[in-house]
């Protein structure tokens, strides 16, 4: 699962999330869009992404108590934002049910509301769970919040291409492997 030189798209998310994965605290993502089906499986639109952290919609409730305390709210985005990391993500996992969640309840910092939403939104479409590999930037990087970037989406097609060199894992090697065989086990 080795970055790419350079990569040129950012995945917004919650800011909250952005921190729990940077800190290896949570390794895997939801999602209903932005994911193709392809022979013999299920593709990501873009499989190594930056993480654009985002702070106008995060929920307190939405996240477990532990996480509200870390919790920074703001009341609009900010001018600048700061791509501390990039993913490359190493499984999708088309979910069948509710219960492969609650199996994983100690890898994310998700309440049960929020996975009940993410479920019940557009129901006719398949809610995948990815497991993510994340990579803390060497130097992070900033870049202006412009219009582009504003809205409700979630792929942000950076102005450049940048770098990911020295980047390193947020979690070693068999730490990431080890976990990720715990969860492929829970949601089997």
């Amino acid at each position: 699962m080795k970055l790419t030189s350079q990569i040129n798209v950012a995945l917004k998310e919650w800011a909250s999330v952005c921190s729990a994965l940077e800190e290896g605290r949570q390794m895997i993502l939801l999602r209903k869009g932005g994911i193709l089906e392809a022979i013999g499986g299920f593709e990501l639109e873009h499989p190594q992404f930056f993480l654009f952290p985002t702070y106008l919609h995060q929920n307190a409730q939405m996240v477990k108590e532990p996480e509200r305390k870390r919790l920074v709210v703001l009341k609009e985005e900010p001018a600048e934002i700061v791509l501390l990391s990039a993913v490359s993500v190493s499984d999708i996992i088309r979910l069948r049910d509710r219960a492969q969640m609650d199996r994983l309840e100690q890898e994310h910092i998700w309440t049960s509301p929020l996975i009940d939403m993410r479920f019940s939104y557009r129901p006719q479409n398949p809610l995948y769970l990815l497991l993510v590999r994340v990579y803390r930037l060497l130097e992070p990087i900033t870049i202006k919040n412009t219009a582009e970037y504003a809205g409700c989406k979630s792929w942000v097609p950076l102005e450049a291409a940048f770098s990911t060199a020295g980047a390193r894992g947020a979690i070693d090697d068999s730490m990431y492997e080890s976990r990720r065989a715990q969860i492929m086990t829970e949601i089997a």
